[in-house]
């Protein structure tokens, strides 16, 4: 099963799929209009790399510091997600590996596991 990591916590929406050891990738543009369709963007993104929702064995999901819009409506979506699809969701943040080195979205799964963080549990950090 693949590995799907939405980041819309900064300047950009990023989202990153990670399959049988490939890793694709893509950025959007942090706006109102890209977060009302984010499910959209998430299923092209999917459909571009030849795989469905149904395909994805788990989400990990940026919960902040960043955005509050982009917090908000990354974490709603998967949250839906989750409920019609019943895919489990791991919701980090940078802040939870402050003593690894060299993190990348690669890395984000393991660490979630290495770090214990537990799944379906939404626990946001907005910035004022």
């Amino acid at each position: 099963m693949s590995k799907l990591i939405i980041d819309a916590v900064k300047d950009n929406i990023f989202f990153m799929i990670i399959n049988n050891n490939n890793t694709y990738s893509v950025t959007h543009e942090n706006s109102k209009n890209n977060y009302e369709k984010l499910i959209v963007l998430i299923n092209d993104f999917l459909k571009n790399n030849n795989l469905e929702i149904s395909d994805v064995g788990s989400i990990y999901i940026n919960r902040g510091p960043g955005s509050f819009a982009g917090i908000r409506n990354s974490l709603s979506t998967v949250k839906a997600i989750h409920m019609i699809k019943k895919i489990d969701y791991y919701c980090f943040s940078f802040k939870d590996f402050e003593n690894e080195i060299n993190i990348k979205y690669e890395n984000i799964p393991n660490l979630c596991h290495k770090f214990n963080l537990k799944k379906n549990l939404i626990n946001p950090y907005y910035i004022s």
